[in-house]
């Protein structure tokens, strides 16, 4: 497995975790947040948007789909702008800043894993 793939892995396996959280229980990953509890059916339907997410990453991670990671590394960021935006402007909780720290973090690691290998095929 090429070290690009390992990153789409790894996020892969980040999104997994977090959507069955979501699907599951979303009280208790509120919680991880230092968020009340919620009732909101919303929750477990994102986690199921992120679940198939989760299994799409990992798909392209165990066939070597470079295309898609190349998508990623303009998509992860465009993702963490827009909930930081929706942050600052009171229309998301604060604690997504967080998750776009990882979506930046993750998209740089695959565009660095990425730039690397044109480098040395």
């Amino acid at each position: 497995m090429s070290p690009a793939a390992r990153s789409i892995l790894a996020f892969g396996g980040y999104l997994l975790a977090l959507g069955l959280g979501l699907l599951l229980a979303p009280d208790a990953m509120l919680a991880l947040f230092g968020q009340p509890p919620s009732g909101e059916p919303w929750l477990r339907v994102v986690g199921v948007v992120v679940l198939i997410l989760a299994l799409y990453y990992l798909s392209a991670a165990a066939s070597g789909n470079s295309a898609f990671y190349r998508w990623t590394t303009w998509g992860r960021p465009l993702a963490a702008a827009i909930l930081v935006v929706l942050a600052a402007a009171r229309l998301a909780p604060r604690f997504v800043v967080l998750l776009s720290v990882v979506d930046v973090a993750g998209a740089l690691w695959t565009w660095l894993a990425l730039r690397a290998e044109c480098r040395h095929p």
